[in-house]
C-alpha cells in the first residue's frame, strides 16, 4: 500500500506559523515543469530539493501570475515574490531549500493577501494587477 503524503504544509513567516494547503509535492519530472501549461485553479506546488541550492526559476509557458515563496530547511520564509507571466529569469538573493508555487486565485486568496497585500489583488477574479 502506498503511503499517502500529506497535501500541507505549516511555514514560518516571521512570528507567525502559516498553513499552505491543497499542495503537491512534485518528483523530478514535475520539478522541470513546475506550473508551465498548468490552469490558474490548479494546486499548489512544492518543490523539495533536498539540500539548499540557488538555483533560478522562470515563468515562460506560465499563463497568469503566482507566488513563489522560498524556504529554508526548517519551513522557514527566505523570500517571496511574485511571479509575471513569461518571465525568463528569476532568482532568489538567498539559498534556499524549498519553493512553493502559489496561483494567484480565489481560493489562494488569504496566503496571497498575508504576503503581498490586498492592494493590486481582485480577490473576486483571483487576479493580480502589476503596477
Amino acid at each position: 500500500m502506498k503511503k499517502k503524503e500529506k497535501s500541507f504544509l505549516a511555514i514560518n513567516y516571521g512570528k507567525k506559523k502559516v498553513i499552505i494547503s491543497n499542495l503537491k509535492k512534485l518528483n523530478d519530472l514535475g520539478k522541470f515543469t513546475g506550473l508551465m501549461f498548468r490552469s490558474m485553479k490548479t494546486k499548489n506546488l512544492l518543490f523539495d530539493f533536498n539540500r539548499e541550492v540557488s538555483i533560478s526559476i522562470h515563468s515562460l509557458f506560465v499563463f497568469f501570475p503566482f507566488l513563489a515563496i522560498w524556504l529554508d530547511s526548517r519551513n522557514r520564509v527566505v523570500e517571496f515574490k511574485v511571479v509575471p507571466p513569461f518571465l525568463f529569469y528569476v532568482l532568489p538573493q538567498e539559498k534556499f531549500r524549498k519553493l512553493i508555487e502559489v496561483p494567484l486565485n480565489r481560493e489562494n486568496s488569504k496566503i496571497i493577501e498575508l504576503f503581498v497585500g490586498r492592494k493590486g489583488l481582485n480577490i473576486k477574479t483571483g487576479k493580480y494587477i502589476h503596477k
